[in-house]
């Protein structure tokens, strides 16, 4: 499961295609605003010609230039950012611009690969290259109560199905304010349909859009690539292992739909408590009860979940039901 080469240069390659995109968006924005208002163009002609102008008189022993640049350039800069106002632009609207701020598009930060091309390629070795798409139509943005009904209710809690989404809902936002100061981790279950993908799609989306690592798996592309790690070259298995227990957070969907064995059980119960161990943010979300988590997957995995794990249950009516009704 390790990046080839050839896939590390098109990642490359993509940022290459954003700095050139960037650049034009800058280049696109500087032209506007010279046609809207030639005094900005004077004004950055000026900045231009007096810089060097003041470099040639500091080269030559002059040790005024540099106060008197610095006055000069103050002033241009104010009438600038005046000009720029007026025209609605903010400050900074002439300024470079980047996809990722951290590490200016290049993908490193002091020759560290930035978290914005760390997810990249987790995204490439993990076939996640849709992950993207999905995230910026499921979000919270785009959540809507409207498919819960206030009059269905829950008989052990006495809460409506929508009361119970909105309750999901905020630990979801506590889970994403936390996520710093403490390591936590989400259980959805439910009946099929409810919102646990959806919410977990949520939290993946604001955990990304702050630069953590994310690492989405269905419970069986889980399984299906730790059992190839098994058998594959040591190195291989080690990138696999290391990436999936040490990524910011690893959300496992559809736990519960994969044939079951002594392997997934245990393999189940060695990724929940290494994350554990390393401090290490997790979501599960699945169709099982806790009485068949047990039976699925031993007692002792339900207990690491159990106390380690915010427990959110979901029902109500097939959401995806009730959109296709709608259309």
């Amino acid at each position: 499961m390790s990046l080839s080469n050839t896939q590390f240069d098109d990642i490359m390659r993509g940022y290459e295609e954003r700095q050139l995109q960037n650049k034009r968006i800058q280049e696109e924005r500087i032209a506007e605003a010279y046609s809207r208002n030639p005094r900005l163009k004077e004004i950055d002609d000026a900045i231009a010609a007096n810089s060097v102008s003041s470099a040639h008189r500091l080269l030559g022993g002059d040790s005024k230039a540099l106060p008197s640049l610095k006055k000069k350039l103050a002033s241009y800069r104010a009438e600038r950012k005046a000009l720029l106002e007026e025209m609605g632009y903010s400050e900074d609207y002439f300024e470079p611009v980047y996809t990722c701020k951290d590490c200016k598009d290049t993908g490193y930060i002091h020759g560290l690969k930035c978290h914005c091309l760390q997810q990249a390629i987790l995204d490439v070795v993990y076939t996640q290259s849709n992950i993207r798409s999905i995230l910026e139509k499921e979000n919270f943005s785009t959540f809507s109560y409207d498919f819960y009904s206030a009059e269905d209710k829950n008989p052990l809690t006495g809460l409506s199905s929508r009361d119970t989404a909105k309750n999901a809902v905020t630990e979801c936002h506590k889970f994403i304010d936390d996520f710093d100061n403490k390591p936590k981790n989400l259980l959805f279950y439910g009946d099929t349909g409810v919102g646990k993908t959806f919410l977990s799609n949520c939290v993946a989306k604001e955990l990304l859009g702050k630069g953590y690592s994310v690492i989405y798996f269905t419970a069986f592309q889980l399984f299906d690539i730790l059992s190839k790690g098994v058998f594959e070259k040591k190195s291989d298995a080690a990138m696999v292992q290391q990436n999936i227990m040490k990524c910011d957070l690893l959300i496992i969907d559809d736990l519960g739909t994969e044939l079951s064995n002594a392997f997934t059980s245990s393999q189940l119960f060695l990724c929940i408590n290494e994350r554990i161990l390393h401090q290490k943010s997790t979501i599960i979300s699945t169709n099982l009860d806790m009485k068949q988590l047990n039976a699925a997957y031993s007692e002792r995995t339900l207990s690491r979940i159990s106390s380690n794990y915010t427990i959110i249950k979901l029902f109500g009516d097939d959401i995806r039901i009730q959109r296709r009704r709608m259309h």
